[in-house]
This record gives C-alpha cells, structure tokens and sequence, in this order.
C-alpha cells in the first residue's frame, strides 16, 4: 500500500481560497514546531565580536545553538583575537557535537581564529557533510578566505564576500566579482551564506535566520535591536 498525499485544494468542500488559507496554517505551524540548530566553532584568536553576535542573535530567534571550541580541552576559555575569553559550551569532539544535524554551521572569521578552525580536520570534514547534504554553511570576515578558498576550496561558492583584507584571495580562487563587496552575500545554489566582518555580524545573524525560518522571523528578531 502506497499512501498518497491530497493537495488542500483538491479536498471536498474547501474552495481554492480556503484551500490556500488552510496550507499556510499548517506551514506556519510546521515552522512554529520546527526548533533551527546552528553550531558555531570558535579557536583561540577567533573574533569575539562575530562570534558572540552571531550566537546572540540566532538565540534571540530561539534557536538551539552549539558554541563549540576547537583545539581545546573541555572546560577551557577560547581567548580570543582581542583578548577577550569566551567559554564555550562544549568542544567540537564532545560525544554527539559532529554527529548532530544542524540547520546551519556558522563559522566567526578574526586571525589567527580562522587558521585554526582551517588546520582543524574534523571540522571540515564536517562542514563537507553539511555541504554535500545542501544544508545551509557560512562564514565571515577571514574565514571564507582561509578556510573556503583556502583549506577546503571544495566548500568555496561562487558567490562569495569576506573581510576587504582577504577579497584578493576570493578572486584568486574564482569567485565572481559582482558581489564580492556586498555586506551579506548568499549563494543559494552552494547553500552558503559569507559576510564581511565585526560590524556586520548582526546583519549575517539575522539573513540565517531569514534563509531557515523566513522574513517575518528575521524582522521580528532586529526591530526590538533597534537596527
């Protein structure tokens, strides 16, 4: 026995307009019952700023979102590109962490932050599984750089922005120059979303949350951030 799916608007008795009405009630309770998951790995020299705006803001959303260290044993502060030390909530090689589905894998940018999360094997091949399933991956400032063009170019969209410091390196690998000054720069095809740096971090946060959960979700978040 095959079960077969009825379209709302072929159901006896609903008329094309209740049909439609009766389709977006169920999609936003789908969405209403869907918790996103996001995994942030952070190393020592990581940039603060982007990293905690990032976590902030996805939590805001009420997402569930994994602060993971790299290069670290348990229990131990990342010091970060400016000193400032962020605990983290698990390391990367926790039991479970690489396992887990995530709705999007976020990686911060800062030096030597992204060299370390690009010499770290198992984070990669991480991203590469997030990648190949076409869930959504991204990064900021250096990062996209160093790790997507440098580490792992195999992760590298066509589409593509980073840190003005680093933009000769996206070139370098390819990437198309149309919007490569862009603040925020998503490549639906790749499933992948870069941006720029610290004072855009918030601006990344919130396109996540509109790529997984919508436009609505997204303002809802940054009206009260008084953006």
């Amino acid at each position: 026995y095959r079960a077969t799916a009825t379209p709302f608007s072929m159901l006896p008795g609903l008329s094309p307009t209740t049909a439609s009405s009766t389709a977006r009630a169920a999609q936003l309770l789908c969405l209403a019952a869907f918790t996103p998951s996001a995994l942030v790995p952070i190393a020592p020299g990581s940039e603060e700023l982007e990293a905690t705006a990032i976590v902030n803001v996805l939590r805001r959303a009420g997402w569930d979102v994994t602060l993971a260290s790299v290069g670290l044993e348990d229990g131990v502060p990342v010091e970060c590109a400016r000193k400032q030390l962020l605990i983290p909530d698990v390391t990367l090689t926790s039991p479970g962490v690489l396992d887990r589905e995530y709705s999007v894998i976020l990686l911060p940018g800062g030096m030597p932050g992204a060299s370390n999360l690009a010499a770290s094997a198992p984070l990669l091949d991480r991203l590469k599984q997030q990648a190949a399933a076409k869930q959504w991956y991204g990064a900021i400032c250096a990062s996209p750089a160093v790790i997507f063009a440098g580490a792992a170019p195999e992760l590298l969209p066509r589409y593509s922005t980073c840190h003005p410091a680093f933009v000769k390196d996206l070139k370098a690998a390819g990437c198309v120059e149309e919007q490569i000054s862009e603040r925020v720069v998503v490549d639906e095809q790749w499933r992948c979303i870069t941006s720029r740096g610290p004072g855009t971090a918030i601006e990344f946060a919130l396109k996540v949350i509109e790529l997984v959960q919508g436009k609505d979700a997204s303002e809802a978040v940054g009206a009260p951030m008084v953006l």
